[in-house]
């Protein structure tokens, strides 16, 4: 009876895990630059005194969905979205270089370009710190232009430029924070061939519809499981009935 209230139990509780990624997915529906997360089953033994005798499902986490979420226009000069593949190079509160799809951003009082979650924008040397200006240009290439206060319509000057990398999908993971980083802690250098759309910012790239149907499925697996434990448990009290008899 231990063996099938110990699958019963082992059941349930990853099933849970797996329906804590996916709400995590869903209740990130609209987070712009989100990239979702996967949930995988995998077959793990059980060891003990003796040969492994039963196998349980463990989820885990095993990486992030790279495709792409759709472009929504707004209209804004200071939102920006990767055409293609490739990141945005943002400071962590860590003070560590991270990587983001999320290209909502926006100007402190002392001039510091900030992303929408009010993380500093890396540029050429660092993050990018810009004069008081009228008029703000971003680039496809993520150069940044302006017309500083006083100057006429035509005089635009190049500043800085967003620091746009293109890392392999395995060479980065997400990290609690939310941010992507090199899987070997290391900077990844700048490239050139990134390419940016302005105004306009990627969306979500979880998939509604795929989501609730996955919740749905845990939650029926979820309820099996119980209905397992509590076979188990009714099976254990007739054979202790049993017992009592002889």
């Amino acid at each position: 009876m231990d063996k099938a209230l110990y699958i019963g139990m082992s059941g349930a509780s990853q099933t849970m895990r797996a329906q804590t990624i996916h709400a995590h997915n869903l209740a990130n529906a609209t987070t712009t630059g989100f990239r979702s997360d996967l949930a995988n089953a995998v077959a793990m033994q059980v060891y003990g005194d003796g040969l492994p005798s039963r196998v349980y499902a463990m989820t885990e986490s095993s990486g992030s969905d790279f495709s792409h979420g759709p472009l929504q226009q707004t209209g804004n000069d200071l939102d920006v979205a990767i055409k293609g593949e490739g990141w945005i190079a943002v400071q962590a509160e860590d003070g560590t270089e991270a990587y983001t799809r999320a290209g909502s951003m926006s100007v402190s009082q002392l001039g510091e370009l900030l992303t929408g979650d009010g993380l500093p924008v890396m540029g050429n040397s660092g993050p990018i710190v810009l004069p008081p200006f009228e008029k703000l240009e971003i680039g496809m290439d993520g150069t940044l232009s302006v017309r500083e206060l006083g100057q006429g319509p035509a005089v635009m000057a190049v500043l800085d430029r967003i620091k746009l990398v293109n890392p392999e999908n395995a060479d980065v993971m997400k990290s609690a924070d939310g941010l992507f980083r090199r899987v070997d802690g290391e900077t990844e250098i700048a490239d050139g061939n990134v390419q940016l759309v302005a105004g306009y910012l990627e969306g979500s790239n979880v998939n509604i519809v795929d989501a609730m149907v996955g919740m749905i499925n845990l939650t029926r697996s979820y309820e099996m499981n119980i209905k397992l434990m509590q076979t188990a448990e009714r099976n254990s009290e007739a054979s202790a009935r049993l017992l009592q008899i002889q």
